[in-house]
């Protein structure tokens, strides 16, 4: 079967099979500052989210097999931008990112990791699309025969690859501790682990986030908003706040920042997202 199930736009369950979006579940949150600045969705729910998902397999064939894979800049300080960039400067060689139809992959081009991990999150799970993996590299996925999604796997699989500063997006805090334990295994391998997909997460895992990730995506998560005030760690952005958690997080963000030639300032009345979860 070619089934996709995301999770997106206020964390809805999406699913797509053979290029067509058969079940949209109730988004947990209505408004999303994101997607009203990029796509003017004013409010989340299950018709706009068909709608959007529909756009994005029309546009840039996600879910199918005509995938576009690469793309410029699109968000100022999302994970996938900051990553591209510290590509470009070559203080990162490779990132491990998960892709509809290939599951996790290792990934050496800054513009594929914009087209792949800027236009899709929250992937839960897919099925091989033998087209998308033939673009991205058989080589480079983890698991071509089931697409699965396996972050531990694709850093240790990077690791074997020969690349030594590895990025990686994960989903909460249980995973940043394991790539911290991955790290201390490999002597001379950094792993920038990114968290990404906040929204709802327990308050045990964003404790765990702060404890062993690089950087974090506030997305509308109470908990990691909470600890990122509580510990006042470096943070950019008000809507949708990024924070740099470690030291070499924090370069990572800056060194975006300087790429963009733009000043990061407070915009206390920037519009939120309609609740916290």
């Amino acid at each position: 079967m070619d089934e996709h199930v995301i999770e997106g736009l206020g964390r809805a369950r999406i699913v797509v099979r053979d290029g067509k979006v058969v079940e949209v579940g109730e988004p947990q949150i209505s408004y999303c500052p994101i997607f009203d600045k990029h796509r003017g969705i004013k409010k989340l729910d299950p018709e706009t989210i068909k709608k959007n998902i529909e756009f994005r397999i029309q546009d840039f064939g996600m879910c199918t097999p005509d995938r576009v894979l690469k793309m410029k800049d699109f968000l100022s300080f999302g994970v996938s931008e900051i990553v591209c960039t510290a590509m470009v400067k070559k203080l990162i060689d490779a990132a491990v990112i998960v892709c509809e139809g290939t599951g996790t992959l290792v990934v050496t081009d800054p513009e594929m990791v914009q087209g792949i991990g800027g236009r899709v999150s929250g992937l839960v799970s897919t099925t091989p699309i033998p087209e998308v993996i033939e673009k991205v590299g058989r080589e480079n996925v983890v698991d071509p025969a089931t697409a699965k999604i396996d972050q531990a796997g694709g850093v240790k699989k990077a690791i074997d690859m020969g690349y030594k500063n590895i990025a990686v997006s994960i989903i909460d805090g249980t995973g940043a501790k394991q790539m911290k334990e991955i790290e201390q295994q490999h002597p001379g391998v950094s792993i920038y682990t990114f968290v990404v997909h906040t929204t709802g997460m327990p308050e045990r895992e964003a404790e765990l986030v702060y404890r062993y990730a690089d950087i974090a995506t506030g997305c509308a998560s109470k908990f990691i908003r909470e600890y990122g005030a509580r510990c006042n760690v470096y943070k950019v952005g008000d809507s949708i706040p990024m924070f740099g958690i470690t030291e070499r997080g924090i370069r990572l963000i800056e060194e975006r920042i300087r790429f963009t030639g733009k000043e990061i300032k407070s915009n206390p009345d920037a519009p939120q997202p309609d609740k916290l979860l």
